[in-house]
């Protein structure tokens, strides 16, 4: 389970609009993920641009990269992505009275 802390650093990487929309081209792409190229080509989006919002979304834990040669390939890292869900849904409806009528669980 993760902690508070990852949990917060994994929200705010994913905090912004477009760094959204880089982690879901990646999510749609699968465990082989995408080249740093194609990703780019996919979105439109400037290399620098995308570059600082791949950081981000590495530093938070969400993404993986590797480099093969001269090529980066990023992809989600579905596992942490799972314990991000997992962790805002750990307690749902605890505090319901009613057997937990309507909770996901």
């Amino acid at each position: 389970m993760l902690s508070a802390e990852q949990a917060a650093d994994g929200f705010a990487a994913a905090g912004s609009g477009a760094r959204l929309e880089v982690l879901r081209v990646l999510v749609r792409a699968g465990p082989a993920g995408l080249a740093v190229g194609e990703i780019q080509s996919r979105l439109g989006m400037p290399a620098s641009t995308l570059a600082h919002h791949l950081r981000s979304l590495s530093d938070g834990g969400l993404i993986l990269q590797e480099k093969r040669g001269r090529v980066v390939i990023s992809r989600a890292d579905f596992e942490h992505i799972q314990a991000l869900a997992a962790f805002l849904l750990e307690e749902c409806c605890a505090d319901v009275e009613t057997g937990g009528t309507g909770c996901l669980t």
